[in-house]
């Protein structure tokens, strides 16, 4: 068993092929994705309800256990966990990791299509759901803040103009947006002033409910011509719902803001994010699997600029953490340490063996092995992260003690008097299954 046969008779071929390992190899690492750890993708799916004022007992009595009661039937789930806190129930299922997680994602629509007649009545929108990664981490959070501008006009440029561009970058998968302080008109019933009007608040509640429509009203049509009708009646803002007319007592019409104090508010105003000791909008962006991370943010940062452009001058926007600088520190540190470990195992080489051509035979190997490793690990869909660069520093040292057991046995029969030519074909032909072993 000899393989290095062929390339001792054939060294014009063996050029090319080292050749062709140099080239694919720059081309491969060119084109690996670039993150601080390789991909791995948990199946997880995580389902979302809200019912706006129901207590955490609530929230986990009435639709955490019916949900998990209707997930707990499909097939593949590893585990199951709840969250539930005031109006909200978060519920996390991961499956194993053999299960398509398409697959497992109609299976999830379908059990809480089953389970919604045993959910509250008043809930205002079905479970969602979405496919995430736990093992995927934010790559890049932007602050939002203003000095004179109100919360709910900030997340309007957070929510409605940036989320919405970032969203359609090349590479980005999910953007959350925390502290968000959307604009809500907050009712505050006065129970004396409805109890001296004998109106209960479930009729305060349907009247505010009724009250705000946006529905189509119809069409007049006459023999020349047909008008259609447009009435406004979309309430927006407290003062229209503080003048609105829902009932009469003794002849007198009673307004919303007879029986209730009606403000300008935010849907949670106890929901905050804070920056450098300000209320903002933080906007937390995670990348598509196998994307390269740090090109990733890269986009993101040629678009801030010119969103940045587009904002009043009160509204301040920072970056207030970039994954891709760590990232590129420690992907630059272990590869300053490759290159230290090669020139390092390079001058032992000379130190020991004292000559000069012996020495250039691994110097050689070393760096196209590497280089040529490069091609197989994207062929292979791989990364360059710390852990792959890790393992190619280690495999320097098996790169080493083959070419070395490898020329050394050369050298010792070309001490014995045999020609380069037959020791380097008898040498090779000795140790070939030891070194591929």
């Amino acid at each position: 068993m000899n393989p290095s046969r062929i390339f001792i008779e054939r060294p014009v071929m063996t050029t090319l092929v080292m050749a062709a390992f140099i080239i694919f190899g720059i081309f491969g690492y060119l084109t690996l994705p670039v993150s601080d750890l390789p991909n791995f993708d948990f199946p997880t799916i995580q389902v979302n309800a809200n019912v706006p004022g129901a207590d955490p007992e609530t929230m986990a009595s009435g639709v955490a256990a019916p949900l998990e009661n209707a997930f707990s039937t499909i097939n593949g789930i590893d585990s199951m966990t709840s969250s539930s806190r005031q109006g909200q129930t978060n519920v996390s299922i991961q499956f194993s990791l053999d299960r398509n997680i398409d697959a497992a994602a109609q299976d999830v629509q379908a059990a809480i299509s089953g389970a919604l007649r045993q959910l509250p009545r008043n809930m205002p929108v079905p479970p969602t759901f979405r496919k995430v990664n736990p093992a995927d981490q934010p790559i890049i959070f932007i602050a939002l803040w203003s000095d004179t501008l109100k919360p709910s006009q900030l997340d309007e440029y957070a929510e409605t103009m940036l989320a919405r561009q970032l969203s359609t970058i090349d590479g980005v998968a999910n953007i959350d947006v925390g502290g968000s302080t959307k604009y809500a008109i907050r009712i505050q019933a006065d129970p004396s002033a409805l109890a001296a009007r004998n109106i209960g608040f479930d009729a305060l509640q349907n009247a505010v409910i009724g009250a705000n429509v946006n529905q189509a009203t119809g069409s007049l049509n006459g023999a020349t011509q047909s008008q259609v009708i447009d009435t406004k009646g979309q309430l927006n803002n407290a003062q229209e719902f503080s003048r609105q007319i829902f009932a009469y007592r003794n002849g007198a019409a009673v307004r919303i803001g007879d029986v209730a104090t009606v403000v300008d508010g935010l849907q949670n105003p106890y929901s905050q994010s804070w920056y450098r000791g300000s209320s903002a909008i933080v906007i937390s962006i995670q990348r598509q699997p196998g994307s390269n991370t740090v090109e990733t943010i890269k986009r993101i940062r040629a678009v801030l600029p010119q969103f940045q452009q587009s904002l009043p001058p009160s509204v301040h926007l920072e970056i207030a953490y970039d994954r891709s600088e760590t990232i590129k520190n420690g992907i630059d540190d272990v590869q300053v340490t490759l290159l230290i470990a090669a020139v390092l195992v390079v001058l032992v080489i000379f130190a020991f063996l004292r000559n000069v051509y012996a020495t250039i035979i691994p110097s050689l190997a070393l760096p196209i092995a590497v280089i040529g490793t490069f091609a197989g690990m994207s062929l292979m869909g791989f990364n360059l992260d710390n852990l792959s660069l890790m393992a190619l520093t280690l495999s320097v040292g098996f790169v080493v003690d083959d070419a070395i057991v490898m020329l050394e046995n050369i050298v010792r029969h070309i001490e014995d008097g045999m020609q380069p030519y037959d020791a380097a074909v008898k040498g090779a032909g000795e140790i070939a299954f030891t070194i591929l072993s």
